[in-house]
């Protein structure tokens, strides 16, 4: 039994809820062309952001721990891969467009410099006066300008849902594409921002515990943790690697549970019918419970406090600050000396938001490789 396109369509129409997005009321794409066969257009999106090179440099860049750190902590690549899958689990359960969301998830990151949001902070400060930098507005320049992979556009000619979702992502997020992409988004998009949120604040505990940057007897500070490993008959003061994985396993089904709860509370709340209807509703819907979320942001201050500010993690920030200021100063001054591809791009982009591209596309280790080149 074969599945077109046209027939997978049908199944959409039959079985998401009214206010999903469904494929066939997508607003297109940019370029017009032909959609696959056997693929709607959010799959298509989805593969196509799969095969970019972006996609692929995510797995050298930083989440907490550089690469470099060991072998089993996350990268950014294994956060986005884990924001896909509580995307889609809370997505499934809300009758939400899947395939759209996933796309938006795996897409919401690529914009990332090389060492996490200490390289971010950098290139904003860099770049103060030349526009600024934030991952998502670099995300969205390179879906739609700098892969650079088919003869007739640039970029990936995404469809607008996706766009959208990434342009919205984060409520913070005002650097000019909401101009563009007016509205709170779908409820695909806000889900994916929610996710992102739990993902991290499970993983990150996670990884913390591993390094042993967080002691064990610490979780006793956060309320959840000490309820969750009651539950589980855990001691917080000696945990083995088991019961680290439980308890992490725990904070995560804790959180997309009432990540589900809440949202459909608020959905049903709302009267909302359409996507148009959750785009156009006065605020997003996509919420935790107001138990989970007092929870939610407990562990984020204690994950703030004694992980991000922990003296080792401040180290790798400062060797972050020293490397991509020295590159930037180093090919703003001399710019003979970048790639040829990047200095073509000079003339169209300005030559700082050329070189903010270039490092802005760089892994951790390939920035630390041409900062050694340039400062033997």
């Amino acid at each position: 039994m074969l599945f077109p396109r046209e027939r997978l369509l049908e199944w959409e129409a039959e079985r998401l809820a009214p206010y999903a997005q469904r494929s066939a009321h997508t607003r297109g794409r940019e370029y017009p062309e032909p959609e696959s066969p056997y693929r709607t257009p959010y799959q298509k999106d989805r593969d196509r952001i799969l095969h970019t090179t972006a996609f692929r440099r995510l797995e050298y860049k930083t989440q907490v721990f550089p690469n470099w750190a060991g072998d089993y902590y996350r990268t950014r690549l294994t956060h986005t891969l884990e924001v896909a899958q509580v995307s889609r689990s809370i997505a499934r359960a809300l009758g939400l467009n899947e395939d759209l969301t996933e796309a938006i998830a795996l897409s919401h990151d690529l914009g990332h410099p090389p060492f996490g949001h200490a390289g971010e902070r950098v290139l904003h400060e860099l770049m103060r006066e030349h526009g600024g930098f934030e991952h998502n507005a670099q995300a969205l320049r390179l879906l739609t300008r700098l892969e650079v992979r088919y003869p007739g556009f640039p970029g990936l000619n995404l469809t607008y849902e996706v766009r959208e979702g990434v342009a919205t992502h984060e409520a913070a997020y005002a650097l000019g594409s909401k101009g563009d992409y007016p509205g709170q988004g779908t409820l695909e998009a806000q889900v994916v921002d929610l996710s992102d949120a739990i993902a991290y604040a499970a993983h990150d505990l996670d990884d913390g515990l591993r390094s042993g940057l967080l002691r064990p007897e610490e979780l006793l500070e956060v309320p959840l943790l000490q309820a969750l490993a009651q539950e589980e008959g855990l001691d917080l003061a000696r945990l083995s690697e088991l019961a680290r994985r439980i308890l992490v396993r725990e904070v995560l089904g804790y959180l997309i549970t009432h990540a589900i709860l809440a949202t459909h509370e608020r959905v049903e709340r709302a009267g909302v019918k359409s996507a148009d209807g959750v785009r156009e509703h006065p605020e997003r819907l996509a919420a935790l419970t107001p138990e989970a979320e007092r929870a939610h942001g407990e562990l984020k201050a204690f994950l703030r406090e004694r992980l991000y500010r922990h003296p080792e993690v401040l180290r790798e920030r400062r060797k972050a600050e020293a490397v991509l200021e020295g590159l930037f100063q180093a090919y703003t001054r001399y710019p003979e000396t970048l790639p040829k591809e990047v200095q073509a791009r000079i003339p169209e982009e300005g030559l700082e938001r050329a070189v903010c591209d270039y490092l802005a596309g760089m892994t951790d280790r390939f920035a630390l490789e041409a900062y050694r080149k340039l400062f033997p």
